[in-house]
């Protein structure tokens, strides 16, 4: 039994309906409806607040009806139906096709987001004659469930329940959406802030900004275009550059703005030699600062900690938290954060103190500011512990070195660890080569080793923030520590990289399909720890509920098989990862088999945002 709403001479009317099967002129058994009760006109019981006919659906089903005609039908209990399905020897049908369902879940997400609203109505701006939505769902959806190329993701069209394309699509088309997306870009993300705000409460109080890089498997970099004297009209973006997991191969640098509940706002792609804190300002002029947010602090790492960029946040109204290296600060800061005076002992494994100062600095425009900022040291016994534990190799080679330099024969990454504590007459200025091998004790700087040294366990912190506590400026800017996870995601469970599209149109398109596959995780992991069905470390920053790996293998199972006669089973169901989706969502999956329309009220019941 449920309610329905149907149309009655132009007007929403309730009745109260129950599904049956009965057989046809053909003797075919079909799907019918029997109605139990006409209820009425839906104005008449309407009581004027948000989602009535989802409320008094769902007080029907726990057995105290918003409309009391209803009462008597609660208590009743249908008997168990019985199913009758004949395979015949050597049908076709005594062979299982199992086809994903989790599609029409992430479809919902996607709804919610305003996706599908925004390509249906760009679709007819610009009168495309191809199916764009499906083809970006297809994308997104091959991105999160299982990653593959762009013509491989489009061959996975007929492993869902539903084929997202319909017959005689060109694959093709696949590259004219990514085509569509890049020049959209700014647009889809607008509109899943908007939606984001509107539905989630999405009003960020802190904005982490990251950098990192992905590869691609090419030899040589892309070249600039230059006009005929020279200058230079476009920027290759793939270049060799710094890359992130040491490989030597052209790679593209992405920047990543998230909010305070660890999902991703926007992104900004780079040619890969462009240096950390080169992509801060261009990023937030083109993504952040029009995109109608509330004031929020940014924090970033050290590699962003550029004054230019930070006079840039606070013109815009907002706030700073950014580490910055004490190696590269003054002889009268360094002095300052190694002296004991002055330092706050938590524990004797941990101590910070603070001051505020002002520094004359200039913006991006040349122009000389004054800056006043609370700077913030600590010293942690664990990160000196780490930093030792992860430098010991080439500080006991330093120290050997030291004493006894005969011994040593310098290889190529030595040389390249070696160079920030050479002293310059000792390195080639053209080439960066280290010269004169037999004689390097005397051209190294054992005075940096020593400060090098010195530094560890010490972190500086720097904040526009000058009323925040100490310690909460170093418990907000380890959130950072979030955005790093994502990285991962991407790179691991998102297949990001290696990079295999060509142009920047479409790595900027791919890259932003990666990243709505990541908000879409995000939400999901989100609502799991909502849910209070997860156990959370108490001593965890924060948690994802669900790794991205456990949530990818889940989703694959969610899957239903058809039978004869159009019965429908799911696969799964019960799979432990699987049911605490199910739940988190309040997804209810009774122990039956389906017909195609209770298949779809599955979906269109599903509740993304509570």
């Amino acid at each position: 039994m449920f309610i329905e709403k149907i149309i009655n001479n132009g007007k929403p009317y309730l009745r109260l309906v129950h599904a049956v099967r009965k057989p046809n002129k053909n003797g075919d058994m079909v799907s019918s409806k029997k109605v139990l009760l006409n209820i009425g006109p839906l104005d008449r019981f309407d009581d004027g607040k948000p989602e009535y006919l989802d409320r008094l659906k769902k007080s029907f089903k726990a057995g105290t009806p918003l409309i009391p005609e209803l009462i008597p039908f609660c208590g009743e209990q249908h008997p168990a139906e019985s199913y009758h399905i004949t395979f015949n020897e050597g049908s076709p049908d005594c062979f299982g096709h199992p086809l994903l369902f989790s599609h029409l879940f992430l479809e919902r997400i996607l709804e919610e987001l305003g996706l599908n609203t925004f390509f249906s109505s760009y679709k007819g701006f610009t009168k495309l004659q191809y199916d764009v939505y499906g083809f970006a769902k297809l994308l997104i959806f091959g991105r999160l469930l299982n990653p593959a190329s762009k013509y491989a993701t489009i061959k996975q069209n007929t492993d869902y329940y539903e084929p997202i394309l319909a017959d005689g699509f060109n694959p093709d088309n696949v590259y004219d959406t990514l085509d569509f997306i890049s020049v959209n870009k700014d647009k889809i993300i607008r509109r899943i802030n908007t939606n984001l705000t509107k539905k989630a409460g999405r009003s960020p109080d802190i904005v982490y900004y990251d950098v990192t890089n992905f590869y691609y498997e090419i030899e040589e970099p892309d070249a600039d275009i230059l006009n005929e004297d020279g200058t230079v009209l476009e920027t290759g973006i793939r270049k060799f550059g710094v890359c992130k997991e040491e490989r030597k191969l052209p790679i593209v640098q992405m920047g990543l703005f998230m909010d305070d509940n660890g999902i991703p706002i926007a992104i900004e792609t780079f040619p890969g030699n462009t240096l950390d804190h080169l992509t801060l300002r261009p990023a937030l002029k083109k993504n952040i600062d029009d995109l109608d947010l509330a004031r929020f602090i940014l924090i970033a790492d050290r590699g962003i900690c550029s004054y230019m960029n930070l006079l840039h946040v606070t013109d815009c109204g907002n706030g700073y938290i950014v580490s910055k290296s004490l190696l590269k600060s003054t002889k009268s800061e360094q002095e300052w954060a190694y002296s004991d005076e002055g330092y706050l002992s938590v524990n004797e494994d941990f101590k910070y103190k603070s001051c505020i100062i002002k520094r004359s600095v200039k913006d991006e425009n040349g122009a000389s500011r004054t800056l006043e900022e609370k700077v913030v040291v600590y010293w942690s016994r664990k990160f000196q512990f780490k930093s030792e534990r992860e430098n010991k190799k080439f500080l006991d080679f330093l120290k050997k070195l030291e004493e006894t330099p005969e011994n040593f024969r310098i290889t190529a990454l030595e040389s390249k660890n070696l160079r920030k504590f050479l002293k310059k007459d000792y390195v080639n200025q053209k080439t960066g080569e280290i010269v004169n091998s037999n004689d390097i004790k005397a051209f190294i700087d054992f005075d940096k080793v020593a400060e090098y040294r010195k530094s560890m366990g010490y972190y500086q912190i720097v904040t526009s923030e000058l009323n925040l506590e100490p310690l909460e400026v170093i418990d907000k800017y380890h959130g950072l520590t979030q955005i790093e996870d994502q990285f991962r995601v991407m790179k691991g469970n998102l297949d990001t990289r290696p990079l295999y599209v060509r142009t920047r149109e479409h790595i900027e398109a791919h890259l932003l399909i990666c990243m709505i596959a990541l908000i879409m995780l995000r939400i999901i992991q989100k609502r799991i720890i909502k849910s209070g069905q997860i156990d959370l470390n108490p001593d965890a920053y924060w948690s994802t509920g669900l790794n991205g790996a456990r949530i990818q293998t889940a989703l694959n199972k969610w899957k239903v098989d058809c039978l004869s006669d159009n019965l429908y089973r799911f696969m799964d169901v019960d799979d432990p990862d699987l049911k605490l989706i199910l739940e988190a969502f309040a997804i209810k999956i009774p122990a039956k088999l389906y017909r195609r329309a209770e298949l779809k009220t599955i979906k269109t019941e599903t509740k993304i945002f509570i």
